[in-house]
């Protein structure tokens, strides 16, 4: 697992460093003290796992990796308890206060591990995936799905509920990989629990997205791009 440190403390970037040659299946490639230059080497690099600080100057730790692709994995390093709650908006693997202690750190990477397993291994769950369609595993058999009969899709840990305009269907994915399976122009993030289809929604505000009789909740992180994208 390639990955990266973002830190201002050079102090904090050892530490890290020194925690992640315990581990054999980290491969740390870079390291930087600002998010400056960062993307640019992301697009560059194949990199799956990055260890953000939240306090820098500039562009914040939360800033950056709002801005990150989905498939790019992030663990918050901190001093501040405070942003917990935001950083699980990002859907970010982990957050660990520093000091990070070991056990702690090896509990975080190896929930990245098996993220990075389950977003590799995503591709053998879809049968396939066409212009207007996808087909889904689920209760043992093969399910095609229109995109046009989708109304949104919610996540519950590693698996989906897949909301159509006549059934719900369950699937053994987590929402961060079937959203990155489908059209990105016409299915939006709008919170870590949910994707919807723009073309189903019927009406929302600055906090809610309603389609049909749902009410869905728009994520803090999530606002900016979603009413960028919608509007656009």
């Amino acid at each position: 697992m390639k990955c990266i440190i973002i830190d201002d403390e050079p102090l904090a970037r050892q530490g890290l460093k020194r925690l992640i040659e315990h581990y054999p299946f980290l491969e740390l490639t870079a390291e930087f003290a600002s998010t400056v230059g960062v993307m640019p080497f992301l697009k560059n690099n194949q990199i799956q796992l990055i260890f953000l600080d939240i306090e820098m100057p500039g562009i914040t730790g939360l800033e950056f990796a709002s801005a990150l692709p989905e498939e790019i994995l992030t663990i918050f390093t901190t001093a501040y308890v405070q942003y917990a709650l935001e950083s699980y908006e990002i859907d970010a693997v982990d957050y660990l206060l520093k000091p990070i202690s070991q056990p702690r750190f090896e509990k975080a990477v190896y929930r990245a591990r098996q993220h990075l397993e389950l977003l590799e291994g995503a591709k053998n769950l879809f049968e396939s995936i066409e212009d207007q369609h996808i087909i889904v595993r689920a209760d043992r058999k093969f399910i095609k799905i229109g995109f046009s009969d989708i109304l949104f899709i919610a996540g519950l840990k590693d698996y989906v509920i897949i909301h159509t305009t006549s059934e719900r269907i369950i699937t053994l994915v987590n929402l961060k990989n079937i959203h990155l399976k489908l059209p990105q122009d016409r299915f939006l993030r709008i919170s870590k629990s949910y994707v919807v289809n723009r073309f189903k929604i019927a009406s929302f505000d600055s906090n809610t997205v309603y389609i049909t009789d749902h009410e869905l909740a728009i994520g803090k992180a999530y606002q900016p791009d979603f009413f960028k994208a919608f509007l656009e």
